[in-house]
């Protein structure tokens, strides 16, 4: 039970409903109505003898008494004092903000603080500079200086008393210490944690030496921010001063709010305006001017308010409106014209109907029975004229009450400005004379208002311990959770990625960007576009999808990040092909289900697609609308076991240019779009047979990459089915080579070629089982080598030469007697599907920074040929991005990713780029046929790297290559010549 603090009795019987009604005010301050009434006391009838106010006032003071007690922050005023209304009112606003209030040193929290009033103070300090006597001697200007001056001197706060300038310094002095140690404000907080880790980490010599030098810098920011002028405007007031819509009228500018705290210049110049235009109002109220007055006396009632308000904010670092569950209250015994008491009512009342804000302030007021609370002249208002009695007896019992719930219920109505004669705020309680004259009353007892749980959390004591061990903890696991996570924090960390190696390896989801700073651009028409521009367009085409609008989610998995950017070309182009797709089937198109694109990155040369996978297969579990994964294009060690982990979660994954023979026959979850490193070998067969034609018993030999820290297990498979190649094509093979790469990447190619140059009989014939970014120096070695340098060499290779761009600048040098064949897994001049290129440049065209010139296809005729598309990455992932989208869908309605899975052996896909794709009456664990290819011949003539088709057939068909002539009624592209 609550401690009781006082028990009395008023001895009126006017005096029960009223404190019942005070009683309930206060103490359901938190529960009830967000809105505090100024509850105004008045005789029914007037008295000339006076006994019946003297009776009203002793009701406020018996309510005061009560209180006061309890621990409750109130304030009583006497009256202003003044030589008139106006002069008290404004003396009665400055006790309320300059004064102390009743127990504000045992209430539930701190005192109060009053910024913006202290902020007019200052300037009505100053005002005199531009008095009514001054016109006569000096321009606006010099007026508006002369107060500018006078407002430094004062560093735009009151003069205080009689301390002198010691005093001052020495107040200030400790007001930044207190700011600084104090652990209820943001500057103490900080301070106390950056003790705590330090003496936590560093030892305590580190924290002493680190804790005085915080304490140096802290203090200093805080005296400098209280005192130099230059900084003053980072201040509450000042930006309340500069911003508040009630001086807008008087600005010199039209903007109402010309503020920032960036531009210290532009809210300077706002705040000397405002200020220069308030002294003047201020001069003039001082020399009689009515309207200037009543101006003055509602702008410091606006900043007491205001400043209430502030103290009373929900959103504070020290929970203030959790501590203070009271309202503060201001009595008022006797109010009059001529004390001022009506008027700084009736400008509460104005205020608040003006701002239609919420304050906290409630007000107990006596008004004499012969006081009108309305200004002279203004019409009576029915709802509020004196009454002769309160009818029933449950009513007059509960009268204070009613009236206080009409008001509540009238109170929207009643700021209507049509009743602008009416003070809506004003709730009048008439007490009739019989009440007034029974002397009979109750016992009435009040208890100790008490603090909240709040106020002990937030004690300085055990707030420091508790912050310091909270901040401590709290920064070591953010620091853990930021180097683990791409997105780690506290609260809310991003489990979707993980940092490995320096690398984002998972799913971007978030806010998580994994190409954000790459300007790594595309080739040939893309010229420009950066990678971080197609992840910004492909989020951007993702939030432009509605929560509720019907959608299928495509995960891109491919090598996103390296060390290098210029490695993140093939993710590059990979990406860029899924923005196409993306783009034609949400904006293009306008298709009812949406493509969202969400980019898994397995890092450089996809080392860590285990991890990757694992994240895609969680991500998967918990958003059902991801319906399948597009990319996958290199084969490496661990593919087939990401995949596996991918079918666990019940997704299939298109592939493009992955050519593993291996994963469609072990996984039933696996569509590639390339062809397998088997079929690529039977193609090469073909010009393999005329070659070893031409010379009876003609050698050739291996060269592959040994597989190493990179898992490259494309280079193996390559190596084994070219060796197979070059055998059934009839050639004698040599020993097979490997070579390894350097610890910076390189490939050291000498003593390999130099053994197989050094042979008694030099090959005719060398397949490369390798990477293109190893071609250059293989063809540099050929050609320099004794015993291959000037003889008529036949390289083949596999696909991975694809993603070359030697028209764009590579460096590539072939000898003439070298000639290249390698294998083309997107056979695009074959599939002629000229729209796609045609609305792919529009697309990418909107993609260029500003300023930057759309550029040209090279050969609009044939525009696969521009370097954007050559590689075939691009194509080759949109037309799987394509696959997997129409598999997504029944309709206009979206499917399961089970569903798309069983939909993708259901459905061909024609029109594509590279022809028609499709997985129909293909079955679970066995090769899948019809894919495209082409073989590229590349020769080096004229000074120039050239490539040329020379066979291939579109996706789609099942046609075997074959040797000129070629069967009869064959497709002319399917018979391969050897150069």
């Amino acid at each position: 039970m609550r401690r009781q603090v006082w028990t009395g009795s008023a001895g009126l019987e006017a005096a029960d409903a009223v404190f019942e009604l005070m009683r309930r005010l206060i103490d359901d301050f938190r529960s009830g109505p967000p809105v505090t009434p100024l509850v105004v006391l008045q005789a029914e009838e007037e008295d000339p003898t006076g006994l019946l106010d003297r009776r009203v006032e002793k009701v406020v003071e018996f309510v005061h008494q009560s209180q006061l007690p309890r621990g409750l922050l109130g304030k009583r005023l006497e009256g202003g004092g003044g030589p008139d209304a106006y002069s008290s009112a404004i003396d009665m606003v400055r006790q309320l903000c300059e004064h102390s209030w009743d127990n504000q040193r045992q209430s539930q929290y701190k005192p109060f603080t009053f910024p913006r009033s202290r902020l007019l103070r200052a300037i009505e300090q100053a005002a005199p500079e531009v008095g009514a006597e001054e016109p006569t001697v000096w321009t606006a200007a010099q007026r508006r200086e002369r107060l500018m001056r006078r407002l430094a001197e004062l560093r735009w706060r009151p003069a205080g008393g009689a301390d002198g300038v010691g005093g001052r310094r020495a107040l200030a002095l400790a007001e930044t210490v207190g700011s600084v140690v104090n652990p209820s404000g943001f500057a103490g907080a900080l301070f106390i944690a950056c003790l705590s880790v330090l003496l936590g980490e560093g030892g305590w010599r580190t924290a002493v030496w680190g804790g005085a030098l915080a304490l140096l810098a802290f203090g200093l920011a805080h005296l400098l921010a209280r005192s130099a002028p230059p900084l003053l405007w980072l201040r509450r007031a000042s930006r309340w001063f500069a911003t508040t819509t009630f001086l807008a009228p008087l600005s010199d500018r039209p903007e109402a709010a010309d503020w920032s705290r960036w531009r210290p210049a532009k809210s300077w110049e706002t705040i000397r305006g405002r200020a220069f235009a308030v002294a003047q109002q201020v001069a003039a109220a001082q020399a009689g001017d009515p309207t200037a007055r009543q101006f003055h006396v509602e702008l410091r009632v606006l900043a007491l308010l205001e400043d209430l308000r502030h103290n009373f904010r929900p959103l504070t670092f020290d929970l203030r409106r959790r501590k203070r569950t009271v309202p503060p209250v201001v009595y008022l015994p006797r109010a009059t014209e001529e004390d001022g008491g009506l008027l700084l009512l009736r400008s509460i009342s104005n205020v608040r109907s003006r701002r239609s804000e919420v304050d906290p302030l409630l007000v107990l007021a006596a008004v004499p029975a012969a006081e009108r609370l309305r200004p002279p002249g203004a019409a009576a208002d029915p709802a509020a004229t004196p009454v002769t009695g309160l009818g029933s007896d449950e009513e007059q019992a509960h009268g204070a009450d009613a009236r206080y719930q009409r008001w509540v219920t009238n109170l929207n109505v009643g700021q209507s400005p049509g009743r602008a004669a009416a003070l809506p705020w004003i709730l009048r309680i008439p007490l009739s004379t019989e009440e007034l004259r029974h002397r009979h009353s109750a016992q009435h007892s009040t208890t100790r208002i008490r603090r909240t749980a709040a106020w002990l959390l937030w004690s300085r004591p055990c707030l420091a311990v508790v912050l310091a061990l909270a901040l401590g903890a709290g920064f070591l696991g953010n620091r853990w959770l930021a180097r683990h996570y791409c997105e780690g924090r506290l609260l809310g960390s991003n489990t979707d990625s993980v940092r490995y190696d320096g690398q984002c390896i998972g799913v971007a989801t978030g806010d998580v960007r994994l190409a954000r700073g790459n300007r790594l651009s595309l080739f040939g028409v893309g010229k420009h576009i950066t990678f971080d521009a197609v992840e910004q367009a492909i989020r951007a085409e993702n939030a432009a999808i509605g929560p509720k609008e019907p959608h299928v989610t495509i995960v891109y998995a491919g090598p996103v990040t390296a060390a290098d950017p210029a490695d993140t070309r093939k993710g590059l182009e990979e990406i860029t092909g899924v923005y196409l797709y993306q783009h034609y089937a949400n904006v293009s198109t306008d298709q009812p289900t949406k493509i969202k694109v969400l980019l898994a990155n397995a890092g450089e040369n996809m080392l860590h697609v285990l991890p990757m996978a694992r994240h895609i297969a969680d991500l998967a579990r918990r958003d059902r609308s991801v319906v399948g994964v597009v990319g996958m294009g290199r084969d490496t060690t661990e593919t087939e076991a990401a995949a596996r982990i991918l079918k666990r979660a019940g997704l299939p994954v298109v592939s493009t240019t992955n050519s593993g023979s291996h994963l469609a026959r072990r996984l039933s979850n696996w569509f590639g779009l390339a062809a397998t490193d088997e079929e690529e070998a039977d193609a090469l067969l073909v010009l393999a047979r005329q070659l070893a034609a031409r010379e009876h018993g003609a050698q050739a030999a291996v060269l592959s990459r040994t597989v190493g820290s990179e898992k490259d297990f494309y280079t193996t498979e390559q190596a084994r089915v070219g060796r197979s190649m070059l055998v059934e094509a009839g050639f004698t093979l040599a020993p097979a080579r490997t070579y390894r790469l350097s610890s910076q990447g390189e490939p050291e190619l000498t003593t390999p070629v130099g053994a197989v140059c050094a042979s008694r009989t030099v090959p005719k014939a060398v397949y490369f089982a390798g990477r293109v970014e190893d071609v250059p120096n293989l063809m540099a070695q050929l050609g320099s080598t004794p015993g291959c340098s000037g003889r008529r060499i036949t390289v083949f290779t596999g696909d991975d030469l694809t993603k070359s761009a030697y028209d764009e600048g590579e460096n590539l040098r072939i000898p003439p007697e070298l000639t290249l064949y390698h294998f083309s897994l997107a056979p695009m001049d074959l599939a002629a599907a000229r729209g796609f290129y045609e609305d792919a440049h529009h697309t990418l065209t909107a993609l260029l920074p500003a300023g930057s010139p759309a550029a040209p296809l090279a050969d609009p005729a044939r525009p696969w040929r521009d370097p954007l598309f050559s590689s075939g990455q691009t194509v080759l992932s949109y037309s799987a991005t394509a696959v997997l989208y129409r598999a997504a869908r029944n309709g206009d309605m979206p499917q399961t990713a089970a569903e798309a899975w069983a939909d993708l052996r259901w459905h061909p896909n024609p029109n594509l780029p590279v022809g028609t794709v499709s997985f129909v009456g293909s079955r679970p664990y066995a090769d899948q046929r019809g894919h495209g290819y082409e073989i590229m011949r590349v020769t080096y003539r004229d000074g120039r790297v050239r490539s040329e088709s020379v066979c291939g057939r579109p996706a789609g068909s099942e046609e075997r290559l074959t040797a000129p002539p070629g069967a009869p009624g064959a497709d002319p592209h399917t018979v391969c010549r050897l150069n």
